[in-house]
């Protein structure tokens, strides 16, 4: 396979790094569950949380490796609903690493056309995040190269939890009528209604599992799982999900 749309100038890549990706089948939204942070602390011999101070830094590139791909959609595992089970200093610390990373990438976020929203039950979250989170999703509101979706208090069931009390709300209030119900329906009422369902999921550090991420969205997407743990990977990883993804034949539930 050789690159198509070779006109397409992509700056922070060398021709040999993408010489097998096809440019008219990049994904339009890619799912990631970053997983390996403490591992990779333990591994490097590094404070417990470095690796998440890592991962986040792994975030930004790619982020911007993405974008020159022309991935539009990017939704990143961030923090889940059993995260809370964490001890009390690291969620603190977790929280707070989310707020010091979007306090100093608002700038860089708006100069790379890179759009901030949220899934999940933020209203839970410290109300300093929530702010946070808002003024950034402001600033970034016309942006338009990427869409960064943080999966953050976020849980599968959870989200499914709180669509169908929505829809039994609407059903009661004469909004929504029971035999006017279909998937589609469902898929309105979930954080996700506003978006395509993730064309190819990549999960990091090697476990096969889904870790109660996107439950839903994720019936007919391509999976792919890498032994790299999270703040290890880069573009060249990236590259290679996406290779293997392009090599696969989606069916979407036909034979």
């Amino acid at each position: 396979m050789t690159i198509l749309n070779k006109s397409k100038n992509l700056k922070i890549f060398a021709d040999d790094e993408i010489a097998d990706l096809n440019m008219e089948k990049i994904p339009h939204h890619i799912a990631i569950i970053m997983d390996g942070n403490r591992r990779w602390s333990r591994k490097n011999n590094s404070p417990l949380f470095s690796g998440h101070w890592q991962g986040a830094e792994t975030l930004i590139e790619i982020v911007q490796v993405a974008s020159e791909l022309g991935v539009k959609v990017l939704t990143v595992y961030a923090f889940s609903t059993e995260n809370w089970a964490r001890s009390k200093n690291e969620v603190v610390d977790l929280l707070s690493l989310f707020e010091v990373y979007l306090k100093r990438k608002k700038k860089l976020m708006v100069m790379q056309g890179v759009k901030l929203s949220t899934i999940g039950d933020i209203k839970t979250l410290p109300k300093s995040l929530q702010k946070t989170i808002e003024e950034v999703q402001l600033a970034t509101q016309n942006c338009d190269k990427i869409e960064l979706v943080l999966a953050i208090n976020y849980g599968a069931r959870n989200e499914m939890l709180r669509a169908v009390k929505k829809i039994c709300y609407d059903i009661g209030n004469s909004e929504l009528r029971l035999e006017d119900l279909s998937e589609k329906v469902i898929s309105s009422y979930l954080d996700t209604r506003a978006k395509k369902d993730p064309d190819l999921l990549i999960r990091t550090s090697g476990e096969l599992r889904l870790s109660n991420f996107l439950l839903w969205q994720l019936s007919y997407t391509e999976v792919f799982v890498t032994d790299v743990l999270w703040p290890d990977f880069n573009k060249t990883e990236l590259v290679r999900a996406i290779i293997e993804y392009q090599k696969r034949q989606r069916r979407l539930g036909g034979s």
